[in-house]
């Protein structure tokens, strides 16, 4: 099998990606100390979440929805096929990966509103409140679990996963 490198994530995806990690990072660790910070990540989670919806609608090949949102059952039967060694590999993200940033969109999303509207609003302060942080520690399962998938992948396939996520190049198995 001969692999030869290629573009795959643009560097806007790339600056989403870690800008995202590094604001969700902030937004955790200060939620209750540095008000000022969580908000300011929390504002910053907003617009990146804004700026993913339209650039996966009209951004490069891989970037798009179209590329990877699959049906729930196809994330299953790819996992299904990796256990058993016969799982297709992807150019960009697997079905289980496309279902995972789906759910991590919601799941950011959810949260952000939630903040916003416990923040700004004073819906229901103490419900919404609870509900934000029932999403925010959802979202962080949900980390856990994606990075594990990324490990998982990258060693299933041959091919490293996180470096591709800093330079936007993956190895495409021939």
């Amino acid at each position: 099998m001969n692999n030869t490198d290629i573009k795959v994530w643009d560097p806007l995806i790339r600056l989403f990606h870690w800008g995202l990690v590094i604001s969700f990072c902030i937004a955790f660790v200060s939620e209750d100390n540095l008000m000022r910070a969580h908000v300011y990540a929390g504002y910053t989670i907003i617009g990146l979440l804004i700026f993913r919806l339209i650039w996966g609608m009209i951004g490069t090949q891989h970037a798009r929805f179209s590329d990877f949102v699959r049906p729930p059952h196809a994330a299953i039967t790819y996992l299904k096929e990796m256990l058993f060694g016969r799982a297709t590999h992807y150019s960009g993200h697997n079905p289980a990966g496309g279902l995972m940033i789906i759910m991590l969109l919601a799941s950011l999303l959810l949260t952000s509103l939630t903040g916003l509207g416990t923040y700004h609003l004073g819906f229901g302060e103490e419900i919404l409140e609870e509900v934000h942080e029932f999403f925010a520690n959802f979202t962080l399962l949900l980390i856990f679990i994606h990075i594990s998938g990324v490990l998982l992948g990258s060693l299933y396939h041959d091919e490293n996963l996180i470096r591709a996520m800093f330079t936007g190049r993956k190895q495409r198995q021939e």
